[in-house]
């Protein structure tokens, strides 16, 4: 009884979970080439491997907590994020996730590029689910943000990447979400507007958002209070920062 108080308080504290990984494992089917693949819809193939990406992952994330994911490349990392945002499923256990995920991952993709910079922001807002009210409550935080000035009344194909890339950036943070996953996003655009975007995560952290940053980089103890070490597809340590930051033999250097 004592120890359920305790979890209770424990749970008080920190705030209601919001995402949920309840011993989850991937497991993906990998072909030799794409006519291997399409020939599997057909026959019973046995021309492929079987790749574990996660392998029992078990985790819990409250609202308004920063959580930094790190671990070396085919770690499990992007698998995680691709759970949290609707794009993969678990081959067994349970991912739950409460709330609007604005995820920061391919900024670019998802635009029209013969409709303008304006329109474009009506258009991934639709497509992120915001209703018209919604869409015109942001849209001037969005051209405010992104600071194309008149190229924000120009056709996306003549922008540079960078400007595309501080586009999508402006979209998704200002979409009032629940849950902000950010995948190397930071690396956008000049070191003036990169700081602007770290101060607008932290405001957004301030104000109890769900942030979840995936980075082979030391900024993240800029942003994040806990961090979960990930290594072939387990979990090797979830804690504080600081210890993380003297566990991670690219962070210990």
């Amino acid at each position: 009884m004592a120890d359920n108080i305790g979890m209770e308080e424990t749970e008080n504290e920190l705030g209601e979970p919001i995402i949920t990984f309840d011993n989850v494992t991937k497991i993906y089917t990998l072909y030799k080439n794409s006519r291997e693949q399409f020939k599997a819809l057909f026959i019973n193939s046995k021309k492929y491997k079987r790749h574990k990406a996660l392998d029992g992952v078990n985790f819990v994330i409250h609202k308004g907590e920063s959580v930094a994911i790190i671990g070396r490349n085919g770690a499990g990392k992007s698998t995680v994020l691709k759970m949290i945002t609707g794009v993969a499923f678990p081959t067994t256990g349970e991912v739950k996730v409460k709330g609007r995920v604005a995820a920061l991952l391919e900024l670019t993709a998802g635009f029209s590029a013969d409709m303008t910079g304006r329109e474009n922001i009506s258009f991934k807002c639709y497509v992120l689910g915001l209703n018209d009210k919604e869409i015109k409550e942001i849209e001037q935080k969005v051209i405010d943000f992104a600071d194309l000035g008149d190229y924000i009344d120009q056709p996306v194909r003549t922008y540079s990447s960078g400007m595309k890339m501080r586009l999508g950036f402006a979209i998704n943070i200002n979409t009032n979400p629940d849950i902000l996953v950010i995948d190397e996003a930071l690396s956008v655009g000049d070191a003036t507007f990169k700081k602007k975007c770290k101060a607008k995560i932290k405001e957004m952290i301030s104000k109890n958002i769900t942030v979840l940053y995936v980075s082979h980089g030391k900024d993240i103890q800029e942003i994040c209070d806990r961090c979960i070490y990930l290594q072939q597809g387990k979990v090797i340590f979830d804690g504080p920062m600081k210890e993380t930051m003297e566990k991670y033999p690219e962070f210990a250097k």
